[in-house]
């Protein structure tokens, strides 16, 4: 079997900016729900698609806005789209998928768990983490987990993540931390650019293993002496940076992975959900019921 894991909060978005405006008639704003119940059932008609969960950013702060100020908020999300977070919950709940809404955790962290939680699991053929987060590139292993935009229609592995970001996967947070994340408020060390960072990572695997002093280094990098100035003044924040960039695997996950088998949509509940918000021509949509 196959794992679909999917980046709730992700497709929401999407939706969000891909739709035009549509309004339930109780006068609240649903294209963005209507956009992710549509790719939801998209994804849910494919034949490899039998063990599937969903998470999503309950709210958009977690555990790392208290380690870090200048982690991302909220306060730039669209009020119509913030409104629509716990209808989007509802949506693929009504259609039988298992859904972990994050509060004090970040969706991301809800999918790496369950990548930890099942990539040893025999039964799993392949783990497919349906998101092009850069974030999650760090839990790709092989082409055993591989991180899938439905966007595009395109999968990466981990040669895949080497070909982008010159790194391994797991090198991702120490990536990220040096170059910064402008999505998630992470500034990243000063001089360090994409293509150094890559250089220098493919070589030491890890910020801890970077030596302080240039002259240590076995690789010739343009701009040594800098770089590694930089980083030495700013050991403490780059540590940070990492934390912050870093997935949690620990999140507290109750399902089995039977748990995860997708038996179809809960049709009174679910035709109950699509009438309330003016979804009529979705009501019908679920090829399988329970």
């Amino acid at each position: 079997m196959k794992l679909h894991l999917v980046d709730g909060t992700y497709e929401l978005f999407r939706a969000h900016y891909g739709m035009p405006p549509m309004i339930a008639p109780d006068g609240r704003a649903v294209s963005a729900v209507s956009g992710l119940l549509r790719t939801l059932l998209a994804l849910l008609r494919q034949e490899d698609v039998t063990h599937v969960a969903c998470a999503f950013d309950h709210v958009v702060e977690s555990f790392r806005n208290d380690l870090f100020d200048g982690y991302k908020t909220g306060d730039n999300v669209p009020e119509d789209l913030f409104a629509q977070f716990e209808l989007a919950e509802e949506a693929a709940s009504e259609l039988g998928i298992v859904v972990w809404p994050m509060t004090e955790f970040e969706a991301d962290d809800a999918l790496a768990t369950a990548v930890a939680k099942w990539e040893s699991d025999q039964r799993v053929e392949q783990i497919v983490i349906c998101s092009p987060d850069k974030d999650l590139c760090q839990m790709v292993l092989g082409d055993r987990v591989v991180c899938l935009d439905r966007r595009k229609e395109s999968i990466r592995t981990a040669d895949g993540v080497r070909e982008r970001f010159g790194v391994n996967p797991e090198s991702i947070p120490d990536y990220l931390a040096l170059v910064g994340d402008s999505a998630d408020g992470i500034p990243g060390v000063p001089r360090w650019g994409a293509k150094a960072t890559a250089a220098v990572l493919s070589r030491y695997g890890s910020i801890e293993e970077i030596p302080s002093d240039s002259k240590d280094w076995d690789l010739a990098v343009r701009g040594a002496a800098g770089l590694a100035q930089s980083l030495a003044d700013r050991r403490e924040e780059a540590s940070l940076y990492k934390t912050l960039a870093t997935l949690r695997t620990d999140v507290p996950l109750s399902e089995t992975l039977d748990d995860l088998e997708w038996t179809g949509a809960f049709k009174d509940r679910y035709r109950t959900f699509c009438a309330s918000l003016g979804f009529g021509r979705l009501s019908d949509a679920p090829h399988r019921w329970q």
